[in-house]
């Protein structure tokens, strides 16, 4: 699922032929290991999204709409001291090495023209976003590594930057012959696959390409390569050079059975058969930024919720805790009706025992036997039955508080359960935020005093079905109440996914005679992304009209009762629920 070095040169040619001469308009930095570069052309703005994430690191064009801090971090306020206003005059790569480095030109302090360098270092979790000055001179950059963190190579400002160590035992197909490099396979132990053959001695591709590689061959040992073979390879990586150079990619993303998109390359990929589904994009950076956008939001959001997720999480541990006491002591109370036997026999035999025993055995007449009751040697007789009628009364009361404590309980676990799930799904501060002042009016946080007029503010997701109607979905328990309990009409459609936390969404009907099963289906689909099966297939949703919809007296925000239902089964799809929300 990396990026492999000829995925990079394609990525490199898109931004080369797309924003070169183009102006930096703005610099966003929406997470600690991101950066946006907004570039102005003549034809409009562009947005070039670089990551330094070590479990999704990439350079590409973006569409989302991502959401930056109120205030930008420092090395996001350096690259706009630094390189704003600047004009791209290079995308350059090193053979197909993982490394792109973005030339601009610019003017420094005294208003002299100068040039400044953005390496992008696209490698797993050694990934960099470094700012070079003129001089090769490390301005900055977005992960320091010192000594201690690295003995090979350090990235600090001041320091002269230095390119990545090359991969000696890898030759470069796009510079060196091809043969070059197929006439040493041979030579390999013969029970070397011919995939891990490829990766071995070839620069630029990744597993997954050489997999395709070994899978179009045929062939699965070296020891089966004849010279016919090794020229079919010698072919099948020369096409390979000839993609990536002239620049007619086929960016495929391969999709599992359950709907996630699980890889993805520069070229068609057949070696899985039926068990993965295809799609293909018009770019690499277009199949990118639709293979990360869920993703990349997750991470974005995680670090932004960190701590209030952490506090509900404790919260949720505590209740937890909380209810198998409950449950423990509930069970203790489930002998009372022994308590009360006691009693009886006691109070019926007040003679056959004194003060200071501390047990008598006595006829029990509820079973015709004999049973050993246990006394309090301070207590006379009268007393001690009275003690067993006693504690016999209290397990009743603590039995029936007990029940509707644990009832309780469990009914505040599914409601902060649906609070974890809409902290999963945030994909904004303003939602966090929101989230929040949930917590807050609830009291399960304490209230701070500069309270967020953000999420007071903050109206539902807006979608539009392709057959024009509006369709609505609640962002927090509270707007989930609010829309589906005030704002809508009767006649308007309600969805929400079976026994699953999630949105509640609404389909508005105005006044229309019908409304398509399209819709529905769409809607559907929308109500079964915002929930917690976002991931899941043939995901169940209820449908009903509003009307049938009502709140339970003293009932958490977010839980509705409802009836008169029928049920659809959808699978989620972000790419339709990212086309039909409204800008």
């Amino acid at each position: 699922m990396a990026i492999d070095g000829m995925f990079l040169r394609c990525i490199s040619r898109e931004i080369s032929d797309t924003a070169l001469g183009g102006r930096i308009e703005k610099i966003y930095q929406p997470s600690r290991d991101e950066i946006i570069i907004v570039i102005r052309l003549r034809s409009g703005s562009v947005k070039l999204l670089v990551s330094a994430n070590a479990g999704c690191p990439r350079i590409h064009f973006t569409e989302s709409n991502i959401e930056n801090p109120q205030t930008p971090p420092m090395f996001c306020m350096l690259m706009r001291k630094k390189l704003s206003g600047g004009k791209l005059i290079s995308v350059r790569q090193p053979g197909l090495e993982r490394v792109i480095y973005l030339d601009f030109e610019t003017h420094d302090e005294l208003g002299d023209a100068s040039t400044a360098t953005v390496a992008c270092e696209i490698m797993g979790r050694c990934s960099n976003i470094i700012l070079i000055d003129k001089n090769g001179k490390i301005t900055d950059s977005i992960k320091r590594v010192s000594s201690e963190s690295s003995s090979v190579r350090q990235i600090l400002p001041g320091l002269t930057y230095s390119a990545p160590p090359l991969q000696n035992n890898k030759s470069d197909p796009s510079l060196v012959s091809v043969g070059n490099i197929t006439d040493k396979i041979p030579s390999l132990p013969q029970d070397t696959a011919v995939s891990d053959a490829i990766l071995s001695l070839t620069q630029g591709i990744s597993p997954l390409v050489a997999r395709e590689i070994e899978y179009t061959l045929k062939t699965d040992r070296v020891r089966e390569l004849d010279p016919l073979k090794i020229h079919d390879l010698k072919t099948r990586i020369s096409n390979l050079v000839n993609v990536v150079t002239a620049g007619t990619p086929f960016p495929t993303a391969l999709i599992n059975t359950d709907g996630i998109p699980k890889d993805f390359s520069f070229i068609d990929i057949n070696q899985y058969g039926k068990l993965m589904t295809k799609k293909t994009y018009r770019s690499c950076s277009e199949l990118l930024d639709s293979f990360y956008r869920d993703r990349s939001s997750s991470d974005r959001m995680k670090q932004r919720s960190h701590e209030l997720k952490k506090n509900v999480s404790n919260l949720l541990s505590r209740i937890y805790r909380k209810i198998e006491i409950q449950k423990k002591e509930l069970a203790d109370t489930e002998n009372r009706e022994s308590l009360r036997i006691f009693g009886d026999i006691l109070s019926s035999n007040l003679f056959s025992f004194s003060k200071g025993d501390k047990s008598v055995t006595l006829f029990n007449f509820y079973d015709n036997s004999d049973v050993t009751i246990p006394l309090d040697p301070k207590l006379n007789p009268q007393q001690n039955a009275q003690k067993y009628y006693s504690d016999y009364k209290k397990a009743c009361n603590a039995e029936k508080i007990l029940t509707e404590l644990i009832l309780n309980e469990e009914t505040e676990i599914q409601y902060i359960e649906s609070i974890l799930d809409l902290i999963s799904r945030a994909s904004s501060d303003a939602e966090i935020s929101s989230i929040r002042e949930e917590l807050m009016s609830q009291g399960y946080i304490k209230n701070r005093k500069a309270s967020s007029s953000q999420s007071k503010k903050l109206p539902p997701l807006k979608y539009v079905s392709s057959d024009g109607f509006t369709i609505l979905s609640g962002r927090n328990n509270l707007q989930n109440d609010r829309l589906s309990l005030k704002d809508s009409r009767p006649d308007d459609l309600w969805l929400h996914t079976q026994n699953i936390h999630g949105s509640h969404t609404v389909i508005v009907r105005n006044n229309a005679p019908s409304i398509p099963n399209s819709t529905i289906e769409q809607a559907a689909i929308i109500a079964a992304y915002n929930s917690k099966a976002r991931n899941s297939v043939n995901v169940p949703v209820d449908v009903t009209p509003i009307k049938y919809v009502r709140k339970a007296a003293n009932a958490k925000p977010g839980m509705v009762l409802y009836d008169k239902y029928r049920t659809v089964f959808v699978s989620p799809d972000s790419d339709l629920v990212a086309k039909l929300l409204s800008k």
